[in-house]
């Protein structure tokens, strides 16, 4: 389900939830294994619409049977009945989440960009998988750590005991040399939700995945 991994909100389509819901489903349609609802940063949504939008890709991923995670929010997982939640550095406490999060059945993605971040992670019992990243510069996530280069992901990759994805700057042309890591899959934001032909790219982020992985 790591492969070929999609992450994003209506901030990542302009502001626009129905923009978000047609290239989600797009890529439904044509390839990604895992969706995240990262509802956050400038023009995101809060409340009530942010939950309505949360259910309406919920629906979406039931439809094509992909595992639907959500962004460091247990409330919003149990609510929109997701499969997983994903907590970064930043965010909810991590042991906290993964008590919770096994009483309710949901699996844990961890965001780990520092040797000293796996080597935490490497000692809870629980966690589904890492990411990693940014691998390369990123516009996509403002608060996003300094990017990790090829040579720091694989180290990365190296020392942890959890399957680890990578994310962060991936496009067509760097997609190649990061699968030589040895990563578990591939997450992204604006190579889908920015491209022009959403169906296309996506095929051909998740053919590469399948490939390559």
């Amino acid at each position: 389900m790591l492969k070929a991994y999609l992450v994003g909100g209506s901030q990542d389509t302009q502001g626009r939830p129905d923009q978000l819901l047609a290239k989600v489903e797009l890529a439904l349609q044509n390839g990604i294994t895992m969706f995240q609802y990262r509802e956050k940063g400038p023009g995101a949504l809060t409340g009530a619409a942010r939950v309505q939008l949360g259910h309406r890709l919920r629906a979406l991923c039931r439809q094509y049977d992909c595992p639907f995670v959500v962004d460091d929010d247990l409330a919003l997982a149990s609510e929109l009945g997701a499969d997983g939640i994903h907590v970064g550095q930043r965010d909810q406490g991590i042991e906290a989440v993964l008590t919770a999060a096994q009483a309710a059945g949901l699996f844990v993605g961890y965001s780990c960009a520092t040797a000293a971040q796996v080597a935490r992670a490497n000692q809870l019992a629980g966690v589904a998988y890492v990411g990693s990243g940014p691998v390369f510069p990123t516009i996509s996530k403002a608060d996003a750590d300094p990017a990790l280069g090829v040579a720091g992901l694989a180290a990365l990759v190296a020392q942890s005991r959890h399957p680890v994805v990578a994310i962060g700057g991936l496009n067509a042309t760097n997609l190649a040399t990061v699968w030589t890591t040895g990563v578990a899959g591939t997450a992204v934001i604006s190579l889908v939700l920015g491209a022009h032909d959403v169906a296309k790219v996506t095929r051909q982020f998740a053919n590469y995945a399948k490939i390559k992985s």
